[in-house]
Protein backbone atom coordinates (compact mmCIF):
# COMPACT_ATOMS: atom_id res chain seq x y z
CA UNK A 1 0.00 0.00 0.00
CA UNK A 2 1.36 3.47 -1.30
CA UNK A 3 0.76 5.79 1.66
CA UNK A 4 0.72 9.80 1.15
CA UNK A 5 3.98 9.85 3.97
CA UNK A 6 6.25 7.53 1.79
CA UNK A 7 8.66 8.71 -0.57
CA UNK A 8 8.72 7.74 -4.72
CA UNK A 9 9.99 4.45 -5.46
CA UNK A 10 10.06 2.69 -1.72
CA UNK A 11 6.96 0.89 -2.27
CA UNK A 12 8.34 -0.72 -5.36
CA UNK A 13 11.03 -1.36 -3.55
CA UNK A 14 9.54 -3.08 -0.65
CA UNK A 15 7.65 -5.00 -3.04
CA UNK A 16 10.71 -6.38 -5.10
CA UNK A 17 11.58 -7.49 -1.23
CA UNK A 18 8.51 -8.96 -0.85
CA UNK A 19 8.73 -10.70 -3.67
CA UNK A 20 12.14 -12.37 -2.88
CA UNK A 21 10.73 -13.24 0.12
CA UNK A 22 8.20 -14.96 -1.54
CA UNK A 23 10.57 -17.16 -3.78
CA UNK A 24 12.66 -18.07 -0.85
CA UNK A 25 9.42 -19.47 0.83
CA UNK A 26 9.42 -21.61 -2.05
CA UNK A 27 5.98 -19.73 -3.91
CA UNK A 28 5.89 -18.52 -7.35
CA UNK A 29 4.69 -14.49 -7.69
CA UNK A 30 2.15 -14.61 -10.49
CA UNK A 31 1.26 -10.81 -9.87
CA UNK A 32 1.99 -7.71 -8.27
CA UNK A 33 -0.38 -4.86 -6.83
CA UNK A 34 0.13 -1.46 -5.53
CA UNK A 35 -2.85 0.48 -4.03
CA UNK A 36 -2.62 4.29 -2.87
CA UNK A 37 -4.50 5.20 0.05
CA UNK A 38 -4.70 8.02 2.92
CA UNK A 39 -5.17 5.32 5.72
CA UNK A 40 -5.51 1.47 5.63
CA UNK A 41 -8.86 0.69 5.63
CA UNK A 42 -9.90 -0.75 9.37
CA UNK A 43 -11.70 -4.02 7.92
CA UNK A 44 -10.36 -5.02 4.80
CA UNK A 45 -7.36 -2.89 4.76
CA UNK A 46 -7.60 -2.14 1.07
CA UNK A 47 -11.16 -1.46 1.02
CA UNK A 48 -13.71 -3.63 -0.33
CA UNK A 49 -13.77 -2.52 -3.90
CA UNK A 50 -9.82 -3.21 -4.26
CA UNK A 51 -10.34 -6.86 -2.37
CA UNK A 52 -12.77 -7.34 -5.10
CA UNK A 53 -10.52 -6.20 -8.25
CA UNK A 54 -7.79 -9.05 -6.19
CA UNK A 55 -10.00 -11.57 -5.90
CA UNK A 56 -11.05 -11.20 -10.06
CA UNK A 57 -7.23 -10.90 -10.87
CA UNK A 58 -6.18 -14.40 -8.79
CA UNK A 59 -9.21 -16.14 -10.22
CA UNK A 60 -7.69 -15.01 -13.29
CA UNK A 61 -3.95 -16.38 -12.53
CA UNK A 62 -5.30 -19.54 -10.35
CA UNK A 63 -3.14 -17.97 -7.26
CA UNK A 64 -3.91 -19.37 -4.38
CA UNK A 65 -2.03 -17.22 -2.43
CA UNK A 66 -2.52 -13.39 -1.24
CA UNK A 67 0.62 -12.04 0.25
CA UNK A 68 0.43 -8.81 1.48
CA UNK A 69 3.44 -6.19 2.40
CA UNK A 70 2.12 -4.63 5.31
CA UNK A 71 1.17 -6.68 8.45
CA UNK A 72 -2.92 -7.40 8.91
CA UNK A 73 -4.91 -7.55 11.49
CA UNK A 74 -7.01 -11.08 12.31
CA UNK A 75 -10.04 -9.37 11.38
CA UNK A 76 -8.49 -8.23 7.98
CA UNK A 77 -7.57 -11.47 7.16
CA UNK A 78 -10.93 -13.47 7.63
CA UNK A 79 -12.50 -10.66 5.75
CA UNK A 80 -10.53 -10.82 2.54
CA UNK A 81 -10.28 -14.67 2.76
CA UNK A 82 -14.32 -14.22 2.43
CA UNK A 83 -13.76 -11.72 -0.58
CA UNK A 84 -11.08 -12.88 -2.47
CA UNK A 85 -11.74 -17.07 -1.63
CA UNK A 86 -8.16 -17.50 -1.28
CA UNK A 87 -5.46 -18.04 2.00
CA UNK A 88 -4.42 -14.35 2.57
CA UNK A 89 -0.98 -13.75 4.70
CA UNK A 90 1.26 -10.77 5.76
CA UNK A 91 4.77 -10.21 5.61
CA UNK A 92 5.42 -10.98 8.70
CA UNK A 93 3.19 -14.45 8.51
CA UNK A 94 5.44 -14.81 5.34
CA UNK A 95 8.88 -14.61 7.19
CA UNK A 96 8.25 -16.98 9.91
CA UNK A 97 6.98 -19.40 6.85
CA UNK A 98 10.83 -19.25 5.70
CA UNK A 99 12.15 -19.48 9.07
CA UNK A 100 10.13 -22.37 10.02
CA UNK A 101 11.52 -23.92 7.38
CA UNK A 102 15.34 -22.59 7.51
CA UNK A 103 15.24 -23.50 11.51
CA UNK A 104 17.41 -26.18 12.74
CA UNK A 105 18.91 -25.81 16.25
CA UNK A 106 16.74 -26.40 19.34
CA UNK A 107 17.37 -22.97 20.10
CA UNK A 108 15.98 -21.57 16.38
CA UNK A 109 13.43 -23.74 16.41
CA UNK A 110 11.79 -22.68 19.82
CA UNK A 111 12.37 -19.20 18.92
CA UNK A 112 10.40 -19.78 15.72
CA UNK A 113 7.82 -21.11 17.80
CA UNK A 114 7.39 -18.51 19.93
CA UNK A 115 7.44 -15.60 17.67
CA UNK A 116 5.10 -17.41 15.77
CA UNK A 117 2.38 -17.87 18.98
CA UNK A 118 3.11 -14.16 19.63
CA UNK A 119 2.28 -13.43 16.07
CA UNK A 120 -0.86 -15.58 16.16
CA UNK A 121 -2.42 -14.59 19.77
CA UNK A 122 -3.54 -11.08 18.60
CA UNK A 123 -4.93 -12.61 15.05
CA UNK A 124 -7.71 -15.12 16.75
CA UNK A 125 -11.29 -14.59 15.53
CA UNK A 126 -14.51 -16.09 16.79
CA UNK A 127 -13.79 -18.79 13.71
CA UNK A 128 -12.07 -21.08 16.50
CA UNK A 129 -11.11 -23.60 13.75
CA UNK A 130 -8.65 -21.04 12.83
CA UNK A 131 -6.33 -21.87 15.64
CA UNK A 132 -6.88 -25.52 15.40
CA UNK A 133 -5.34 -25.05 11.89
CA UNK A 134 -2.78 -22.89 12.96
CA UNK A 135 -1.51 -24.78 16.06
CA UNK A 136 -2.45 -28.25 14.92
CA UNK A 137 -5.67 -28.60 16.53
CA UNK A 138 -6.39 -27.87 19.97
CA UNK A 139 -9.56 -29.57 21.68
CA UNK A 140 -9.24 -28.18 25.45
CA UNK A 141 -12.13 -26.55 26.76
CA UNK A 142 -12.38 -23.90 29.36
CA UNK A 143 -14.60 -23.99 32.41
CA UNK A 144 -18.02 -23.10 31.95
CA UNK A 145 -19.24 -20.05 30.15
CA UNK A 146 -15.55 -19.80 28.53
CA UNK A 147 -15.83 -19.14 24.90
CA UNK A 148 -13.96 -21.14 22.54
CA UNK A 149 -11.90 -17.91 21.62
CA UNK A 150 -11.15 -17.07 24.81
CA UNK A 151 -10.12 -21.08 25.58
CA UNK A 152 -7.68 -20.50 22.53
CA UNK A 153 -5.90 -17.50 23.93
CA UNK A 154 -5.04 -18.71 27.00
CA UNK A 155 -3.81 -21.90 25.82
CA UNK A 156 -1.30 -20.21 23.71
CA UNK A 157 -0.62 -17.55 26.74
CA UNK A 158 0.34 -20.78 28.54
CA UNK A 159 2.76 -22.03 25.78
CA UNK A 160 4.02 -18.95 24.92
CA UNK A 161 5.24 -19.00 28.99
CA UNK A 162 6.39 -22.31 28.74
CA UNK A 163 8.29 -21.58 25.53
CA UNK A 164 9.99 -18.15 26.97
CA UNK A 165 11.07 -20.50 30.29
CA UNK A 166 12.56 -22.88 27.88
CA UNK A 167 14.36 -20.31 25.89
CA UNK A 168 16.05 -19.09 28.94
CA UNK A 169 17.61 -22.21 29.94
CA UNK A 170 19.23 -22.49 26.13
CA UNK A 171 20.61 -19.16 26.51
CA UNK A 172 21.87 -20.29 29.72
CA UNK A 173 23.76 -23.12 28.20
CA UNK A 174 25.17 -21.23 25.14
CA UNK A 175 26.27 -18.97 27.33
CA UNK A 176 28.40 -21.24 29.48
CA UNK A 177 29.98 -22.57 25.92
CA UNK A 178 30.50 -19.21 24.68
CA UNK A 179 32.31 -18.33 28.13
CA UNK A 180 34.62 -21.62 26.92
CA UNK A 181 35.35 -19.77 23.46
CA UNK A 182 36.51 -16.99 25.22
CA UNK A 183 40.32 -18.45 24.58
CA UNK A 184 39.72 -17.41 21.05
CA UNK A 185 38.57 -13.85 19.74
CA UNK A 186 35.01 -13.97 18.57
CA UNK A 187 34.47 -11.82 15.29
CA UNK A 188 30.74 -12.15 14.01
CA UNK A 189 29.48 -11.51 10.47
CA UNK A 190 26.32 -9.61 10.57
CA UNK A 191 24.25 -7.31 8.01
CA UNK A 192 21.48 -7.01 5.68
CA UNK A 193 20.44 -10.99 4.30
CA UNK A 194 21.96 -11.80 0.99
CA UNK A 195 24.38 -10.00 1.53
CA UNK A 196 27.10 -12.65 1.47
CA UNK A 197 27.66 -13.87 4.52
CA UNK A 198 27.69 -16.95 4.34
CA UNK A 199 30.35 -16.69 1.32
CA UNK A 200 32.60 -14.87 3.36
CA UNK A 201 32.13 -17.18 5.86
CA UNK A 202 33.10 -20.55 4.25
CA UNK A 203 36.38 -18.32 2.80
CA UNK A 204 37.80 -17.40 5.72
CA UNK A 205 36.98 -20.61 7.26
CA UNK A 206 37.46 -23.15 5.10
CA UNK A 207 33.73 -24.35 5.98
CA UNK A 208 31.18 -25.51 3.50
CA UNK A 209 28.19 -24.44 4.91
CA UNK A 210 24.67 -23.23 3.13
CA UNK A 211 25.48 -20.27 0.44
CA UNK A 212 22.30 -19.60 -1.59
CA UNK A 213 21.22 -16.61 -3.71
CA UNK A 214 18.09 -16.27 -1.40
CA UNK A 215 16.84 -14.49 1.81
CA UNK A 216 17.26 -15.97 4.81
CA UNK A 217 19.48 -18.69 3.96
CA UNK A 218 21.06 -18.99 7.13
CA UNK A 219 19.11 -18.99 10.22
CA UNK A 220 21.23 -20.90 12.89
CA UNK A 221 24.38 -19.18 13.98
CA UNK A 222 27.20 -21.18 13.22
CA UNK A 223 30.74 -21.09 14.48
CA UNK A 224 34.00 -22.08 13.13
CA UNK A 225 37.31 -21.48 14.66
CA UNK A 226 40.51 -21.17 12.78
CA UNK A 227 43.69 -18.76 12.86
CA UNK A 228 44.72 -15.72 11.30
CA UNK A 229 47.99 -15.46 9.32
CA UNK A 230 50.02 -14.73 12.09
CA UNK A 231 48.74 -17.62 13.86
CA UNK A 232 46.34 -15.71 15.92
CA UNK A 233 43.10 -18.04 17.11
CA UNK A 234 40.12 -16.45 16.25
CA UNK A 235 36.56 -18.02 16.11
CA UNK A 236 34.17 -16.75 13.01
CA UNK A 237 30.15 -16.61 13.65
CA UNK A 238 27.95 -16.92 10.90
CA UNK A 239 24.72 -14.89 11.53
CA UNK A 240 21.06 -14.03 10.67
CA UNK A 241 20.80 -11.33 8.33
CA UNK A 242 18.52 -8.37 8.78
CA UNK A 243 15.87 -7.18 6.96
CA UNK A 244 13.74 -4.42 6.16
CA UNK A 245 10.28 -4.19 7.90
CA UNK A 246 11.85 -6.64 10.05
CA UNK A 247 8.56 -7.49 12.69
CA UNK A 248 8.79 -6.32 16.33
CA UNK A 249 7.95 -9.81 17.95
CA UNK A 250 10.65 -11.79 15.40
CA UNK A 251 13.40 -9.20 17.10
CA UNK A 252 12.08 -10.38 20.30
CA UNK A 253 11.92 -13.82 20.14
CA UNK A 254 15.70 -13.93 18.28
CA UNK A 255 16.96 -11.22 20.85
CA UNK A 256 19.43 -14.67 22.40
CA UNK A 257 20.59 -15.47 19.09
CA UNK A 258 21.77 -11.53 18.44
CA UNK A 259 23.17 -11.03 21.63
CA UNK A 260 25.79 -13.34 20.40
CA UNK A 261 26.64 -10.78 17.85
CA UNK A 262 26.48 -7.98 20.39
CA UNK A 263 29.02 -10.05 22.88
CA UNK A 264 31.84 -10.29 19.78
CA UNK A 265 34.53 -8.90 20.19
CA UNK A 266 34.59 -7.64 16.42
CA UNK A 267 31.21 -7.26 14.10
CA UNK A 268 32.11 -7.73 10.33
CA UNK A 269 29.49 -5.50 9.12
CA UNK A 270 28.65 -7.19 5.42
CA UNK A 271 27.42 -5.11 2.67
CA UNK A 272 26.21 -6.26 -1.01
CA UNK A 273 28.04 -2.86 -2.49
CA UNK A 274 26.58 -3.96 -5.85
CA UNK A 275 23.26 -4.25 -4.92
CA UNK A 276 21.01 -0.83 -5.95
CA UNK A 277 19.87 -0.25 -2.75
CA UNK A 278 23.30 -1.02 -0.70
CA UNK A 279 22.61 2.50 1.25
CA UNK A 280 19.58 0.99 2.76
CA UNK A 281 20.56 -2.38 3.55
CA UNK A 282 23.62 -0.47 5.27
CA UNK A 283 21.60 1.98 7.35
CA UNK A 284 19.31 -0.96 8.11
CA UNK A 285 22.12 -2.38 9.49
CA UNK A 286 23.41 0.05 11.34
CA UNK A 287 19.87 0.16 13.26
CA UNK A 288 19.50 -3.38 13.93
CA UNK A 289 22.98 -3.29 15.72
CA UNK A 290 22.24 -0.39 17.63
CA UNK A 291 19.20 -1.74 18.57
CA UNK A 292 20.90 -5.10 20.05
CA UNK A 293 23.53 -3.02 21.65
CA UNK A 294 27.05 -3.04 19.69
CA UNK A 295 28.57 -0.02 20.28
CA UNK A 296 30.20 1.60 16.63
CA UNK A 297 33.84 1.32 17.68
CA UNK A 298 32.87 -2.61 17.72
CA UNK A 299 32.24 -2.57 14.05
CA UNK A 300 33.89 -2.50 10.93
CA UNK A 301 32.89 -2.03 7.60
CA UNK A 302 33.17 -4.66 4.86
CA UNK A 303 31.93 -3.62 1.51
CA UNK A 304 31.31 -7.56 -0.50
CA UNK A 305 30.79 -8.01 -4.10
CA UNK A 306 33.06 -5.93 -5.72
CA UNK A 307 33.65 -8.23 -8.59
CA UNK A 308 29.85 -7.55 -9.53
CA UNK A 309 31.17 -3.84 -10.38
CA UNK A 310 32.79 -2.82 -13.22
CA UNK A 311 35.45 -0.64 -12.20
CA UNK A 312 35.71 -2.18 -8.05
CA UNK A 313 35.59 -0.22 -5.28
CA UNK A 314 37.74 2.50 -3.94
CA UNK A 315 36.66 3.30 -0.53
CA UNK A 316 37.48 5.13 2.47
CA UNK A 317 34.74 4.01 5.44
CA UNK A 318 34.99 0.59 5.05
CA UNK A 319 37.23 -2.76 3.40
CA UNK A 320 36.18 -3.45 -0.28
CA UNK A 321 36.43 -7.34 -1.02
CA UNK A 322 34.40 -10.20 -3.15
CA UNK A 323 34.02 -13.61 -1.29
CA UNK A 324 33.62 -15.16 -4.24
CA UNK A 325 37.16 -14.26 -6.20
CA UNK A 326 38.55 -13.87 -2.74
CA UNK A 327 40.03 -10.11 -3.71
CA UNK A 328 40.85 -8.25 -0.94
CA UNK A 329 40.64 -10.90 2.11
CA UNK A 330 44.63 -10.13 2.40
CA UNK A 331 43.67 -6.92 3.01
CA UNK A 332 40.81 -7.91 5.86
CA UNK A 333 43.29 -10.24 7.75
CA UNK A 334 45.90 -7.46 7.95
CA UNK A 335 43.70 -5.15 9.01
CA UNK A 336 41.97 -7.92 11.83
CA UNK A 337 45.68 -8.81 12.87
CA UNK A 338 46.83 -4.77 13.67
CA UNK A 339 43.42 -4.41 15.18
CA UNK A 340 43.57 -7.39 17.62
CA UNK A 341 47.24 -6.26 18.25
CA UNK A 342 46.44 -2.79 19.34
CA UNK A 343 43.72 -4.52 21.74
CA UNK A 344 45.87 -6.72 23.08
CA UNK A 345 48.81 -3.67 23.92
CA UNK A 346 46.01 -1.58 25.39
CA UNK A 347 44.65 -4.60 27.62
CA UNK A 348 48.36 -5.24 28.83
CA UNK A 349 48.75 -1.63 29.48
CA UNK A 350 45.49 -1.74 31.65
CA UNK A 351 46.90 -4.89 33.94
Amino acid sequence: MSLPDQPPGVVEEHLDELAELTRSAGVEVVARAVQSRKAPHPRTFIGSGKAEELAAAASTAKADLLIFDDDLSGGQVSKLEDIVDCQVLDRSGLILEIFQQRAESREARTQVELARLQYLLPRLTRRWTHLSRQVGGIGVRGGEGETQLEADRRILRRQISQLERELKKIEKTRKVQSRRRRQATVIALAGYTNAGKSTLFNRLTKAKVLAEDRLFATLDARLRRTVLSDGSPVVYADTVGFIRKLPHHLVASFRSTLAGIREADLVLHVVDRSHPQWREHLEVGREVLADIGVDDGQILVVYNKIDALPDGLPTSDGLPLSAVTGAGLDALDEALKERFSRTGDAQRAAG
